[in-house]
């Protein structure tokens, strides 16, 4: 193990792990906003929305992030549609992260009591009042868990970014390989880096679940 290289190149993955970072935040952002507005759509049966709803969940779960990516990247400029490598990463992790969260959502808003929505309705509440004082925040508490997984699968899905020519943790790691063959000590970093990214979104989602179940039980 070349211990002087792995000082020499630890800037570099530095610097890839802050674009990695940046790209999965803003990805995770829309897809979070795209997801909870199809768990809507769903959860309220709204006609024709939900067909394309779930043409687009279908499509998005059932392709690879790394086609997606090829697809947005390469087809879409013979159409007339040039997009940046970094435009082409942020729309093919929100296409994907959004059916994820999607799924997420819907189950949670479904696991809401029916009694509570009738009872709400009983009291007086409107349609968007129930909505937000009543489902959506006992839905937010359940899908606290399926949400942090959702976060972690897409962060570690970053890594095929650099299929266009995006300098991630993964292309510097290739980048290094193929220059100076340093094997070990390039994939040991790719691993040390991913494992600082992913080990504190871990954390703070098992204390974030623990603290909403105290809330909503310890009444």
């Amino acid at each position: 193990m070349d211990f002087s290289f792995i000082k020499q190149v630890t800037p570099m993955y530095k610097e890839a792990a802050f674009l990695t970072l940046h790209l999965a935040l803003i990805g995770i952002l829309l897809s979070l906003l795209l997801g909870l507005a199809c768990a809507l759509v769903k959860y309220y049966r709204i006609p024709v929305l939900k067909r394309i709803v779930g043409a687009y969940i279908e499509l998005s779960r059932n392709t690879p992030l790394l086609i997606q990516l090829f697809f947005l990247y390469f087809a879409f400029p013979r159409m007339g549609i040039k997009l940046s490598s970094v435009q082409c990463a942020i729309i093919g992790l929100t296409f994907l992260g959004g059916s994820y969260m999607e799924e997420t959502f819907r189950s949670a808003l479904e696991s809401v009591s029916k009694v509570q929505i009738e009872s709400a309705q009983c009291i007086g509440l409107t349609p968007r009042q129930v909505t937000q004082y009543v489902i959506l925040p006992q839905a937010f508490s359940v899908s606290i868990p399926g949400f942090c997984a959702n976060v972690m699968f897409m962060i570690k899905e970053t890594s095929v970014f650099s299929a266009v020519a995006l300098a991630d943790l993964m292309y510097v790691a290739k980048d290094l390989i193929g220059l100076y063959y340093k094997t070990e000590e390039s994939l040991l970093l790719l691993c040390i880096a991913y494992f600082i990214l992913l080990l504190p979104i871990s954390l703070i989602a098992g204390f974030a679940e623990r603290r909403l179940r105290y809330a909503q039980f310890g009444r």
